[in-house]
């Protein structure tokens, strides 16, 4: 599964938006959007394909520095 692509689920999808609204899909198949850079969110528009991908910072990044450096002092 790629981390910036989409979750597909099998329709009818009801998906509860942060702000209390609800979209609703009667489809069979549905992509749902996790990177956010959909024009179309909650669904996904296949934007992820089309702008650069953001850096992630590994799990361990930091972990071995001392504390002044994790801080960025």
């Amino acid at each position: 599964m790629d981390p910036e692509g989409p979750l597909l689920l099998e329709g009818p999808v009801r998906i509860e938006l942060p702000d209390g609204r609800t979209a609703c899909s009667d489809r069979f198949m549905v992509a749902v959007c996790t990177c956010r850079r959909s024009k179309r969110y909650p669904w996904c528009d296949t934007s992820h394909r089309r702008r650069p991908r953001r850096p992630r910072p590994s799990a361990d990044e930091g972990r071995d520095a001392p504390p002044a450096a994790r801080s960025g002092a």
